[in-house]
């Protein structure tokens, strides 16, 4: 209901579009531009009934079937990471079983592109900026698809829920704190902002620590950078909500490093030393050179280029004067938005080299904490561009769509060859599933198991060795499973 009213209040006035229809005809075409990508983002969901446990699934399963959501906390807390949000999320999905995996995609898919949508609408309103109907939801719709189908392995990014929930759904969280602010009219909204601020910062420091890492930066540079940035009676108020964002995170983060399970992490990987060394430090240099040179290297992120040309073509400031924050300074802004950005993705390159080392550069799921930003800023600097070229536009705009058709032409292929790979391991793993089931029933203690694999996941007998097979024999309730080449 929020967006629709957003929406509506986005629209041109009806003295100025009916009149001429043209207003009608560009909302029309906008909303039909919102095809491709919102198709792309349902088949990917469609897709979702394909998904079966992998990698760390297999431990979590039996955890929340034996201990419940509370359990796996506690396993969490004390003995893997300290991470009670991401915990929590875990056992959400984890507690229907496979059918929670099966779910996954269509909930958090739906649940991102929602927030996208209505931070994009909100925030065009807020600024007072007058926009065809329509068009927010092809911008937010063309930058959730590339987002999470854009990716070097969708299927990490977006269809394992073990990765996706500490790398692609908190992110977007993080950017669900802004709604509160940007809806605030009262003083008790107001108050209400700055109190979802604080506690989605502390949540967010226990699902995930990169996802602070970026959170941590935008604040600092809008702190820094604000008054310069926005203007309008609201600019403390966004500065106080800055702040208290910032104390929120931080609330978090001593929980989580005091946390028994944080200490144990740090003594298998070595953080307390690492991080920081020289070696670390241009090693991460060197694997965020080659992410960047992968995201640059990536065509279809120009579909989000495009949708912010769009948008800057498009909008027109609205007639009364804001009485929120107005962004200015165009050029300062484009460069602390690229600022901020790799200022961000090399810190969780940082954050993340311990842990994966020179494996960094190619463990794309740990991107995704940044690539958020990226696509934003993307968004942000089309928009810039736009506004920068509106004479002779007409043209521009039909380049403009046809590089958004293009960019979701480009990822349909791959997401339906993975949709594909995905069916054919959903078969194979329901015979072997079902044929362990009834060994297990008929009494037997030991059973082989043939690794199943999609998009480079983890699997017993792997690449990476025999884990989780101990996971595995939990899930089944026996004793052990040995590897067996060929299924049952």
């Amino acid at each position: 209901m929020a967006v629709e009213a957003s929406e509506a209040a986005l629209t041109e006035p009806p003295s100025a579009t009916d009149r001429t229809g043209g207003g009608r005809r560009t909302a029309l075409w906008t909303a039909a531009l919102s095809a491709p990508p919102l198709g792309l983002l349902a088949a990917a969901a469609w897709f979702g009934r394909h998904v079966r446990p992998g990698a760390d699934d297999w431990c979590f399963l039996p955890a929340v079937r034996d201990g419940g959501v509370i359990g796996m906390v506690e396993k969490f807390y004390l003995w893997d990471n300290g991470r009670i949000g991401n915990a929590l999320l875990v056992g959400a999905y984890s507690k229907p079983g496979i059918a929670g995996h099966q779910w996954f995609p269509l909930v958090s898919g739906g649940l991102m592109w929602g927030i996208l949508w209505a931070v994009t609408a909100l925030a065009l309103r807020r600024a007072a900026l007058r926009v065809p109907r329509g068009l927010p939801l092809l911008v937010a719709s063309m930058a959730t698809a590339v987002f999470l189908l854009a990716s070097p392995n969708t299927y990490k990014t977006f269809y394992w829920p073990a990765s996706a929930v500490s790398h692609t759904v908190a992110p977007v969280l993080a950017c669900a704190a802004v709604v509160p602010l940007l809806l605030a009219r009262s003083r008790t909204g107001r108050r209400a902002a700055t109190a979802a601020a604080f506690l989605m910062g502390c949540f967010l420091a226990t699902l995930s620590e990169n996802t602070c890492v970026v959170a941590l930066t935008v604040l600092t540079c809008v702190l820094l950078l604000g008054r310069r940035l926005v203007t309008g009676a609201r600019c403390e108020e966004v500065r106080r909500w800055c702040l208290t964002g910032i104390a929120g995170i931080g609330v978090g983060t001593v929980v989580l490093l005091t946390s028994p399970g944080s200490q144990s992490r740090r003594e298998r990987y070595g953080a307390n030393t690492s991080m920081l060394a020289p070696d670390s430090l241009l090693g991460a240099l060197r694997a965020f050179g080659h992410v960047l040179a992968t995201l640059l290297t990536t065509w279809e992120y120009l579909g989000a280029v495009a949708a912010g040309m769009l948008l800057g073509l498009l909008c027109r400031n609205g007639g009364a004067r804001p009485s929120s924050v107005v962004l200015r300074n165009r050029p300062l802004l484009a460069a602390a938005g690229t600022l901020t950005f790799l200022v961000a993705g090399y810190l969780c390159t940082v954050v993340a080299y311990p842990v994966f080392g020179a494996g960094t550069a190619t463990v794309s799921r740990a991107w995704n904490d940044y690539l958020l930003l990226f696509v934003a800023l993307l968004v942000g600097v089309g928009a810039l561009l736009g506004r920068a070229v509106r004479v002779a536009s007409g043209p521009l705009k039909a380049v403009c769509a046809a590089v958004c058709a293009a960019c979701c032409l480009g990822l349909a292929f791959p997401l339906a060859g993975l949709g594909t790979d995905m069916e054919a391991r959903a078969r194979a793993f329901d015979h072997q599933d079902q044929w362990l089931r009834d060994r297990a029933a008929g009494g037997a203690r030991t059973l082989p198991y043939t690794p199943l694999s999609v998009a480079a996941m983890g699997e017993p007998f792997g690449k990476h060795g025999s884990w989780p097979a101990g996971c595995v024999a939990d899930y089944y309730h026996v004793d052990k499973v040995t590897h067996s080449p060929r299924l049952p």
